[in-house]
Parts: C-alpha cells; sequence; structure tokens
C-alpha cells in the first residue's frame, strides 16, 4: 500500500462527518469556508447550520437584507465576513446568473475570496 493511500485509509477511518463535506455545490462549501475563517468548527457548525437553513441557495442568501445577515451572524464577530458574503451573493446572482465560477483564478476574485478558501472550493466542486 502506497503512502497516499494509507493517509486515505486513515482519513476514512477518522474524518469529521461535516455536512458540506456530502456535496460538490460550491454554494455549502463556500458558505462553511466564509463561517469557518478565523473560527473554530463547534462555534461556526450552528451557524452554518443556521444559514444554510434559512437561506438554502445563493438566491435566497442574495435577496436578505444586509441587516437580517448581520442578525443572523451575530456572536460570530468579524461581520466583514458576513457583508463580504452578503455582497459575493448579490454579485454571482446578478453577474453571473447564480453560478459560481468554476476556477481558481476566478473564486479569487470573489469579495471575501483569498487563497485557502478558493482553492478548497476549487478541489472539492
Amino acid at each position: 500500500m502506497s503512502f497516499s493511500q494509507k493517509i486515505l485509509k486513515w482519513y476514512d477511518r477518522n474524518k469529521r462527518h461535516l455536512p458540506w463535506r456530502n456535496t460538490k455545490e460550491p454554494y455549502p462549501v463556500w458558505l462553511s469556508e466564509i463561517i469557518m475563517q478565523q473560527t473554530r468548527i463547534a462555534q461556526g457548525l450552528p451557524y452554518y447550520s443556521n444559514f444554510i437553513s434559512k437561506y438554502p441557495s445563493i438566491f435566497a442568501l442574495s435577496e436578505a437584507s444586509e441587516s437580517e445577515i448581520l442578525k443572523d451572524w451575530q456572536g460570530l464577530g468579524y461581520y466583514s465576513r458576513a457583508r463580504n458574503m452578503h455582497e459575493t451573493a448579490k454579485f454571482i446572482v446578478g453577474e453571473l446568473q447564480g453560478e459560481f465560477p468554476n476556477n481558481y483564478e476566478e473564486l479569487l476574485k470573489l469579495k471575501g475570496v483569498g487563497d485557502y478558501t478558493a482553492s478548497a472550493i476549487a478541489s472539492i466542486c
């Protein structure tokens, strides 16, 4: 068994089961990456669950008011993340017809998306 096969086998036995790992759709992956920036999983998971329930699509998120988004974000800190997330949702819906960019370089152009987040979305989706 190669080293990479051993790592993958270890991961299969030890991975954490997180809801955004069960999809190839970019919206829940992006949402999780934005929420989890500088946040522990245990703290961010309830926020992710609330956001994905209340705003199940990029369209729903884009239609919410900024004050509603900020209220739902309350307690998570770094409110610029919430503002960037909302602006990006409106951009994706308004300019990209609701379709996320499908490559790393284009993902980097989204507000609030840096190297790590763009890499995560590009590699998962």
